[in-house]
């Protein structure tokens, strides 16, 4: 399994440089399912909970959450390029 994401990274590496695109990759350790994408603030998320409620009034589910600040994330470093 593990070659199997290898050679995907890799061929998706290539295409894109084909095109003129950069691949970023995040950490594996970044928090983006504890961290609010309105205002940055973390809390801890245990996996039986699928709504993000933060204390400045953000209301959203987990996974959307998370993809927001991926992306986020994705931009940040790819402005560091």
């Amino acid at each position: 399994a593990d070659n199997g994401w290898g050679m995907f990274k890799s061929f998706l590496k290539y295409k894109l440089n084909e095109q003129g695109k950069h691949l970023i990759k995040i950490d594996k350790w970044y928090p983006s399912t504890q961290t609010c994408s309105h205002c940055g603030n973390t809390k801890p998320m245990p996996m039986n909970i699928r709504t993000y409620t933060c204390s400045c009034g953000v209301n959203l589910d987990r996974d959307y959450n998370s993809a927001l600040n991926i992306k986020k994330e994705g931009v940040r470093l790819l402005a560091l390029l």
